[in-house]
């Protein structure tokens, strides 16, 4: 294929990382349904081993259709290398495991998913790592909370639920400027509408459930690596630095250059965490990545209207949606994210949680799930399903108080969803 910096988005979302099958010349890509790849002989699988040689050993580390997915989505969002795992919560550990040790430390938005404040805040513990909350639209505050343990700076792109967006060059500099790689959540955004590495992101992850498969049929997770961060630069990154025991002393970040961070969560992290992804959902994620763009420009065009009109409802209280003029988010949004907000976004119903449980009730076009990104329109009460692990301050500081619901607008006819709303917010303010 020409190569991928050479092509439009469009293009690169159907070709990258897929090519004519060589054995049987299937245009779409296989699944490779297999656990192991038989070696030519003794000397190559001691050379596969040994990461003398580029290749295929066990599908707990790599997979042909699994590495189509990892390669498209690296085109698509300009990396130097991916890698694939079987969740976004997995892809969010390895991010992780190659820089950090115990007594470290991440410095991380408030505004995030539950899920995710949840990982960071209690389970990661019990590696000895943590993590410091701080507002990233207070610069002063997430400069004050790096310190000498301090590994990475992670926010997402925009936030779930709140669908705040990020000043991601700001970030990235204060980064920068401190020697850490900051870690970029893509997943709201996908790649159409944000460029992370762009603007200065080190790492790109993703839950490749969402809008990257586009239609909530598996689970999945990526890492995608700039390439651009000197891992050998500071000593704080020894696992990319120093020699690797259990590769006879390789250097991986000496060895492997751009390519250390991508070869290190394949030769160790999927090796010994096991967060594998399954041939089968990278084939349904390669199938939905197709038509991507496609979809965000109608996420878009619909979130845009149905924000508008929820905006100008007497029965709600506020909108979060960044898409609207009146958001503090907009102008950063139309300079970061010319192609729009995202179709993710919460809003506040007058009558507080009991409305808002009413509300989620009532719908019926609308789904309710624990789930964005399909292309069907969905709903959650996040203070009591997504951040209900979460204190009231902490529900408060990522979005996601009592009386908000967060809404993922799908590509239906914009005029059924807001008929949909309509009909449930005079149940819930009855």
């Amino acid at each position: 294929m020409t190569d991928p910096r050479q092509l439009g988005f469009d293009t690169l979302q159907i070709h990258a990382g897929a090519s004519p099958d060589p054995a049987t010349g299937a245009r779409q890509v296989p699944i490779y349904q297999t656990t192991a790849y038989v070696f030519r002989d003794a000397d190559h699988a001691a050379a596969l081993f040994n990461l003398q040689e580029v290749g295929y050993i066990y599908s707990r580390l790599t997979n042909p259709t699994v590495a189509a997915l990892a390669d498209r989505i690296c085109a698509l969002e300009g990396g130097a290398g991916a890698v694939c795992c079987s969740s976004g919560h997995a892809a969010q550990i390895m991010a992780l495991f190659p820089l950090m040790g115990p007594g470290c430390n991440i410095v991380s938005s408030t505004r995030l998913y539950g899920g995710t404040v949840t990982q960071f805040s209690q389970t990661i513990k019990r590696f000895g790592w943590s993590a410091t909350f701080v507002d990233t639209d207070d610069l002063d505050a997430v400069k004050a909370a790096i310190d000498e343990n301090t590994r990475a700076i992670f926010c997402e792109s925009i936030a779930n639920p709140g669908g705040y967006v990020t000043d991601i060059p700001a970030i990235a500099a204060i980064a920068e400027e401190a020697g850490l790689p900051l870690i970029v959540d893509n997943t709201s955004a996908t790649p159409y509408l944000c460029n992370p590495i762009a603007h200065g992101a080190t790492l790109v992850v993703h839950s490749t459930t969402k809008y990257l498969t586009g239609n909530g049929t598996v689970t999945g997770g990526a890492i995608v690596d700039s390439g651009k961060f000197d891992w050998s630069a500071s000593g704080k990154f020894p696992s990319l630095s120093e020699p690797e025991p259990a590769y006879h002393g390789l250097v991986f970040h000496e060895a492997l250059g751009p390519m250390a961070f991508t070869f290190h969560s394949i030769a160790v992290g999927l090796r010994d965490l096991g967060m594998t992804m399954n041939p089968q959902g990278a084939h349904y994620t390669l199938l939905g990545i197709e038509t991507l763009s496609l979809r965000m420009q109608k996420h878009v065009a619909n979130a845009v209207k149905v924000a508008e009109w929820l905006e100008n409802d007497p029965r709600v209280e506020s909108v979060t949606y960044a898409g609207l003029p009146s958001s503090p988010y907009f102008d950063r949004a139309s300079r970061l994210y010319p192609k729009g907000a995202g179709a993710l976004f919460t809003f506040a119903v007058k009558g507080g949680f009991d409305a808002c449980v009413k509300l989620v009730d009532s719908l019926k076009l609308f789904s309710h799930v624990a789930n964005l990104g399909d292309t069907r329109s969905l709903i959650i009460h996040s203070a009591s399903t997504t951040h209900r692990q979460l204190s009231p301050e902490q529900q408060e500081a990522a979005g996601a108080a009592p009386n908000m619901v967060r809404v993922s607008i799908g590509i239906e006819d914009p005029d059924d969803i807001i008929a949909d709303l309509d009909q449930a917010l005079a149940t819930a303010t009855a």
